[in-house]
């Protein structure tokens, strides 16, 4: 797991893959942290992809580093604990000023049952599951 988010880390910008509907949808994120073992990304509730993660929680996460790709399909859970969003928060004191662990809007969802694929043209793909 920590491979992953050192991945992702690097990258900076990842896109993550939702349904709205039978729509796909696509956008840049860039929150990712471990925290208790499992590793959780950041939004807002009031935002349309946390109503579609909500209405289906199946999501996809792909980045490139210059030179590699990572996806990486998960199930996204929402962790509502104080605890779960004040350590995201903390890992990104830039969020601080939209976010806080104590408001109605902060949501923190931890990746259930991952499956990552690091790849490149160079070699066979690493498979990542946690």
């Amino acid at each position: 797991m920590q491979e992953v988010l050192d991945f992702l880390k690097k990258c900076q910008t990842y896109y993550l893959a939702t349904l709205d509907g039978d729509q796909p949808r696509v956008r840049p994120f860039g929150t990712a942290n471990i925290f208790e073992g499992k590793l959780y990304i950041q939004t807002g509730k009031v935002k349309d992809v946390a109503k579609q993660i909500m209405a289906n929680p199946k999501i996809e996460i792909c980045a490139f580093n210059g030179q590699e790709w990572i996806r990486i399909q998960a199930v996204a859970v929402a962790d509502e604990r104080v605890e779960a969003k004040q350590s995201m928060l903390d890992s990104y004191p830039s969020l601080q000023s939209r976010y806080s662990a104590t408001d109605d809007n902060t949501l923190v969802l931890y990746l259930q049952d991952a499956v990552a694929t690091i790849a490149s043209f160079a070699g066979e793909p690493k498979i990542i599951k946690f």
